[in-house]
């Protein structure tokens, strides 16, 4: 069993025993889509702890779009409980990219496709080939090909 998979499980039986309900839930939740996902397929396999990351960061998207939608649809409290849950699930995750250090990436990147010969809007693709694995997992990859095309377009 992978190291993040089974510190969600015992997170889960503390916060069980704790009668914390939020984390408890989430947790829940968050284990039956690994569970889910390690079913899927052919056969039963288990997940690498970089994948188990992936499910982690993909439940946390969701919950921060829920949040979106609730705020906009006038459900304060519905909204509020998403961003908690999303909170618990960011303990999980690996630190977040500063927009400073996300820009710093980028620009290495950008400076690596022109010397390859790839320049202005067009070496988009070729930018997010070198950044996507150094960012890998610390920042969506909306923010980064926004960085990206923000790098390209001068």
């Amino acid at each position: 069993m992978t190291t993040l998979k089974t510190r969600l499980q015992d997170d889960l039986t503390a916060a069980i025993r704790a009668r914390d309900e939020l984390r408890s839930s989430t947790l829940r939740l968050t284990l039956t889509a690994i569970q889910k996902e390690e079913v899927a397929g052919e056969s039963a396999r288990e997940l690498s702890d970089a994948e188990v990351e992936k499910i982690i960061t993909r439940e946390a998207k969701k919950r921060r779009e829920a949040a979106d939608a609730f705020a906009k649809g006038g459900r304060a409290e519905q909204a509020e409980r998403e961003r908690a849950e999303g909170e618990v699930l960011a303990e999980y995750l690996p630190k977040q990219l500063t927009d400073e250090e996300l820009d710093a990436l980028v620009a290495e990147a950008v400076a690596e496709a022109k010397a390859a010969g790839a320049e202005g809007p067009r070496a988009m693709g070729a930018v997010m080939k070198i950044v996507n694995p150094k960012v890998a997992g610390r920042a969506e990859g909306g923010r980064v090909a926004a960085a990206v095309k923000k790098h390209l377009a001068g």
